[in-house]
């Protein structure tokens, strides 16, 4: 698998040609369909870890083409990290993908998301479910001390096709018991359980097969879900979504939000 890392040093922003504009600082590239970025962070803007943004550049006709991200850094970070799928033909990300340190985008700084901690009640044990791109609010809040201060296990179940395909969320999880900042939060609270679909890996399967034959409770060495205890976030495709609702409801778990906490809450802002 090749990485390409284009960085550059905190760079002096451009003249600010573009509405909204933040630049770009550090792009990686994961994989054909894969990459993240790293752009200035808006001195006045505050968000909650697990939040979303609206996020884009211009169109042919001038005219911005924006779209829904996650911040994958935490509240604390100086810098906005976001983690995307390139369509070659999507009207964002075809262009997106193309970015490099210096360039600008458009970023709306207006946070927003049901992927908080404020909109879960009380528990023991966070559970986060994503598949694919899912994984960006999660990154987030696996770097918030918050999370740890909270609950005494967290679990970051996620999914996709490829090994290949998992490389962003590996390569972060496995840094954070080391981190300067968060490392001592981190301790031994987080557990990862990635799997694959169609590539042979040491861990196979959907996370919703795995939930319902009891396979992850039996490998992470747990007894099961129950809503006294057990809390959960999703991120995926509506699909998917629904799924594990389905699941979580089964198990006794109930939709929360931000007006209304209860025992999981979904991101419902990428799959309309």
């Amino acid at each position: 698998m090749n990485q390409q890392t284009a960085v550059t040093d905190t760079p002096a922003p451009k003249a600010k040609t573009l509405p909204d504009a933040q630049t770009v600082t550090e792009v990686q590239h994961y994989t054909d369909r894969l990459f993240r970025f790293r752009v200035t962070r808006p001195q006045s803007l505050r968000f909650r870890s697990g939040e979303f943004v609206m996020i884009g550049l211009p169109g042919d006709d001038g005219k911005p083409i924006m779209r829904a991200y996650s911040i994958a850094s935490p509240s604390w970070d100086e810098g906005l990290d976001f983690y995307s799928i390139k369509v070659q033909d999507g009207p964002l990300t075809s262009r997106l993908q193309h970015i490099q340190p210096g360039d600008q985008i458009i970023l709306r700084p207006k946070p927003v998301g049901t992927l908080v901690l404020d909109a879960l009640l009380p528990g023991k044990r966070l559970w986060f479910f994503a598949t694919g791109t899912g994984i960006a609010p999660f990154a987030s809040l696996m770097r918030d001390p918050d999370t740890y201060e909270r609950y005494d296990e967290v679990i970051m179940m996620h999914t996709c096709r490829d090994v290949a395909e998992l490389a962003y969320g590996r390569e972060l999880i496995e840094s954070l018991p080391d981190d300067p900042l968060i490392g001592e939060f981190v301790g031994d609270k987080l557990k990862y359980y990635p799997t694959t679909t169609r590539e042979q890996s040491p861990f196979m399967g959907r996370i919703t097969d795995n939930l319902l034959s009891g396979k992850v409770f039996a490998d992470l060495g747990i007894d099961g879900m129950s809503p006294e205890t057990d809390r959960g976030m999703v991120c995926g495709s509506l699909e998917f979504n629904k799924d594990i609702m389905a699941i979580l409801d089964g198990m006794g778990l109930r939709e929360g939000a931000n007006s209304d906490p209860a025992e999981y809450v979904v991101e419902k802002a990428f799959v309309g």
